[in-house]
């Protein structure tokens, strides 16, 4: 049954267009882990590696926020995302109609807000040359918050091709505002 746009093998839904109630549950639906979770632990782990590669870009430029962080970040995103459909789904089986709808936006919003907490505890100011730290490590926590969402989506040539563009950009545009400021002096 398609959730959002998504086509989740395993669900104990009737077909859409029947009057007929939630049908009997497969055998697989019962197991131990269902086919939809292996699904959405599919989509967590995906996500997790696309974190880590920029996690360990951090991890290498000594930030707050490193490989671990990412990881966890991208991941619990994906989950986010994959529950709320998960949701949706099931109290379709235990009720047989569509009580309640996945709102992805609100899903968003909810993940925005909470990496927006954590990039608040890698900015912070230093006393002796009065800067402001950690910006950057914040707005990557953002990003793979976004790659994590867009695997559970599964945009996955979405998600990776932004881990490679902000990988460069972290990586590669460090180097040059690291040669611009030994060059003013810094």
């Amino acid at each position: 049954m398609p959730c959002g746009g998504r086509e989740r093998p395993g669900s104990c839904v009737s077909d859409p267009g029947t009057s007929a109630g939630p049908r009997e549950c497969e055998a697989s639906d019962t197991a131990l882990i269902t086919p939809l979770e292996l699904e959405v632990l599919g989509e967590v782990l995906l996500a997790m590696v696309l974190g880590a590669v920029l996690g360990l870009e951090r991890e290498f430029a000594g930030k707050p926020a490193g490989i671990r962080t990412h990881m966890l970040v991208a991941g619990s995103s994906a989950l986010l995302v994959g529950l709320g459909f998960t949701l949706v789904e099931r109290s379709i089986v235990e009720t047989g109609q569509q009580v309640i709808a996945a709102d992805p936006i609100r899903i968003v919003q909810a993940i925005i807000i909470g990496v927006s907490f954590l990039g608040t505890g890698t900015i912070f100011r230093a006393e002796h040359d009065d800067t402001v730290q950690g910006l950057t490590t914040a707005a990557s926590l953002l990003m793979v918050s976004g790659i994590g969402v867009a695997v559970a989506l599964r945009q996955i040539g979405l998600a990776v091709a932004i881990t490679i563009a902000v990988a460069i950009v972290l990586r590669v545009l460090g180097w040059i505002e690291q040669a611009v400021r030994d060059r003013r002096g810094d």
